[in-house]
């Protein structure tokens, strides 16, 4: 019998596996929301298969995302970073690293960690939405708006409303998976 999905409009076996084990998966690990975070930074403008093809790359060129590690990034790295073929070579993004893991660290520091601060927005409950077609699903809510002006207040780079809904998705806060879907209530 066919596994019933979400209609990405792929079937590349990475982004299905994402789909499958992955996205709207609540994650309460300060390290993989964090890698959620710069890699939903990274996609803005691009596709997430782009990013995905490439995520084992960012792994091996950002310290496997350790936020401590990034958050010491200099000039020097930064060049290195514009120099490697295997990630997306946005200049104004991989300056923002460095920022994004200064704040990330200052957010867990007031919070105890990131997981509970980001989770605050929703009471700490998943939001699961009734989606019976892909085109249902928003880009951005009144939540993702109030995130990206809080992150931002904070001095988080790149994370405006439609970055945040994604991340928000990405990590399980909001379960947009086609009500038909076998992975919606997994």
């Amino acid at each position: 019998m066919k596994k019933i999905r979400c209609d990405w409009k792929s079937n590349n076996e990475k982004l299905l596996d994402y789909h499958d084990n992955e996205w709207a998966k609540i994650t309460h690990d300060d390290r993989l929301i964090f890698e959620i975070l710069i890699l939903e930074t990274m996609q803005a403008g691009l596709s997430w298969l782009t990013i995905l093809l490439k995520r084992e790359n960012y792994r091996k060129a950002l310290d496997n995302f350790d936020y401590e590690k990034m958050a010491n990034y200099d000039l020097k790295k930064e060049n290195e970073l514009m120099q490697n073929d295997g990630i997306i070579r946005n200049k104004l993004k991989i300056e923002s690293f460095s920022k994004n893991a200064k704040s990330f660290i200052e957010v867990r520091n007031e919070f105890k960690s990131f997981d509970k601060y980001i989770w605050s927005f929703v009471d700490n409950k998943q939001i699961v939405n009734k989606v019976d077609k892909m085109s249902d699903i928003n880009s951005k809510t009144n939540l993702s708006i109030l995130i990206s002006k809080d992150l931002k207040k904070r001095g988080f780079k790149f994370l405006g409303p439609v970055t945040v809904y994604s991340f928000l998705q990405a990590t399980g806060i909001i379960n947009d998976h086609l009500n038909e879907c076998f992975a919606k209530y997994l």
